[in-house]
C-alpha cells in the first residue's frame, strides 16, 4: 500500500468517525457528510475523492470496517479453538458488537440501503459480511453448499440484527437467545439441502446474490 493509499484510508476513517454523531439527527445525508468533513477538517475535494459514491459508499465502507473488526475479535479470541457452531455464533455477535455503539446509525443505514436505488449496495454489504463469517470460521467449500450456507446465514444475521435494534434487555441477553435459536438452523443445512435449493424468499433477488458469490470466489482465485 502506497503512502497515498494509506492517507486515503485514514481520511475515510476520519470521515466515518466524524459522521456517526450527526446521523441520529440528520440521517445518512449530504448534510451529515458536509458536517463530518468540516469537523474532521477534510476539504470537499478530498471528501469527494474518498467517497465518490457519496453517502452510500460511506455506509459500505463502515460495513467493511465492521467486518474487519469482527474478524479481528474472532482471531483475538482464538476462534479456531471453538466448535464450529460456536465460531459462527461468536462471529455474528462480534459483527453486531462492532457497530453496537451506534444503534441509531445502524437503523438509519438499513433504511437508507432499503431504498431501491441503493438495494444493490446493501445486498453486496450483506453478502460480504456473511462470506467473511464463513471464511473466518474455516469454511472453504466451493460447491452448492457455498451458496446455501451464505444465503441462510444472511437470513439469520439480518433477523438477529433487526431484533437487536429493538432489544432493551440487559446486556443484549434477548438478542443472544434469539441468535442461539436461529443458529441451530444454520448447522442443519446439509439435511435441508434440497429444500434450500428451492427456496427463493430468504433474501431479495437470490439471482443477484448468486452472482455475488461467483464474484467473491473469483476474488479469492477459486474457480
Amino acid at each position: 500500500m502506497t503512502a497515498d493509499d494509506t492517507h486515503l484510508i485514514d481520511t475515510k476513517r476520519a470521515l466515518l468517525a466524524a459522521i456517526l454523531p450527526h446521523v441520529p439527527f440528520d440521517g445518512w445525508s449530504a448534510k451529515s457528510l458536509r458536517a463530518a468533513a468540516a469537523d474532521a477538517g477534510v476539504a470537499p475535494e478530498l471528501t469527494k475523492l474518498a467517497f465518490p459514491g457519496g453517502v452510500a459508499e460511506l455506509i459500505a465502507f463502515w460495513s467493511g470496517e465492521a467486518d474487519r473488526a469482527m474478524v479481528a475479535a474472532y482471531e483475538e479470541a482464538d476462534g479456531d479453538a471453538m466448535r464450529f457452531r460456536e465460531r459462527i455464533t461468536f462471529l455474528v455477535r462480534a459483527r453486531i458488537d462492532a457497530v453496537g455503539d451506534h444503534r441509531e446509525a445502524v437503523r438509519r443505514a438499513l433504511t437508507y440501503l432499503a431504498q431501491p436505488q441503493h438495494g444493490g449496495k446493501g445486498l453486496a454489504c450483506l453478502y460480504r459480511t456473511v462470506d467473511e463469517m464463513w471464511y473466518a470460521a474455516g469454511d472453504r467449500a466451493t460447491d452448492f453448499n457455498f451458496y446455501t450456507k451464505r444465503l441462510t446465514l444472511a437470513g439469520v444475521y439480518s433477523a438477529t440484527l433487526l431484533f437487536w435494534l429493538d432489544d432493551g434487555s440487559e446486556d443484549g441477553v434477548a438478542t443472544r437467545a434469539f441468535l442461539d435459536r436461529r443458529i441451530a438452523g444454520v448447522m442443519r443445512i446439509p439435511q435441508r439441502r434440497e429444500k434450500l435449493r428451492r427456496a427463493t424468499g430468504l433474501l431479495p433477488n437470490p439471482q443477484r446474490f448468486a452472482r455475488l458469490v461467483s464474484d467473491r470466489l473469483r476474488e479469492r482465485g477459486v474457480g
